[in-house]
């Protein structure tokens, strides 16, 4: 259905809206791994294109992590690579004939990504952002999270959650023992995360559960259908 698809199916799919999710390589304490961002983007982005009936693409998975810089495995990319990257990729989708794309963000680090959507955008809506904090803030209410997104901004309850519904696997036991409250980081821009936590975290992961990771993400699949139709498709679930 995703990136294991044919070119035969797509065809016979023929979704006018394809769906990136975009990634990071980075830095997430000692219970989750580097490529968390990467993994959650692509979780929500398969389970909304099921959803959906669209085309999802493989992930972008190294962004502009240059806050987790110092941590070990941490990889960044320019914020100008990856204007590039996004728009090469929308320039061969509308070749095949796929002109709306949806970016499906794991990493809040990615603020370039907002002015790419909006410049893109100047002539009528053509490039989504998903999600938005309104749609995480909606998503954390239903699946019961005992914390915002501020307060649990790295490594907690919102990307255990996920994980461990969809890929417990990839979750090390120590997250029972890995909160880190860092709430007031007013020049993270300056010293990076490095500056407010030295494991890494700041969340609480120990309030994580496989069910909070399901509520969470089937709050986010019934938010994507309102950006679907802001672009200008009705677009039913399949």
């Amino acid at each position: 259905m995703f990136a294991g698809a044919t070119a035969e199916e797509e065809a016979e799919r023929g979704a006018s809206v394809a769906v990136l999710p975009v990634g990071s390589f980075e830095q997430h304490g000692g219970h989750l791994p580097l490529a968390t961002d990467a993994i959650i983007a692509e979780t929500i982005s398969r389970r909304v294109a099921v959803d959906y009936g669209l085309f999802c693409l493989p992930p972008i998975t190294m962004s502009c992590s240059h806050e987790h810089e110092g941590f070990a495995g941490t990889v960044s990319i320019s914020a100008g690579t990856l204007i590039t990257m996004i728009g090469d990729i929308r320039a061969s989708l509308a070749r095949s004939g796929v002109h709306k794309l949806v970016m499906v963000n794991g990493h809040g680090g990615n603020y370039v990504l907002s002015n790419i959507a909006q410049e893109a955008n100047v002539n009528g809506p053509v490039l989504g952002l998903f999600p938005g904090s309104d749609d995480v803030d909606t998503a954390r209410r239903a699946a019961g999270m005992a914390t915002s997104a501020h307060e649990d901004m790295h490594g907690g309850e919102w990307e255990t959650s996920i994980l461990l519904h969809a890929h417990p696997e990839v979750v090390r036991p120590g997250y029972r023992d890995a909160d880190f409250d860092a709430s007031d980081r007013p020049y993270l821009h300056a010293v990076g995360m490095g500056g407010y936590t030295k494991s890494g975290i700041i969340g609480r992961p120990s309030l994580a559960t496989a069910d909070k990771g399901r509520l969470a993400l089937d709050s986010l699949s019934s938010s994507f259908g309102a950006l679907l139709r802001t672009l200008g498709l009705d677009v039913g679930r399949a």
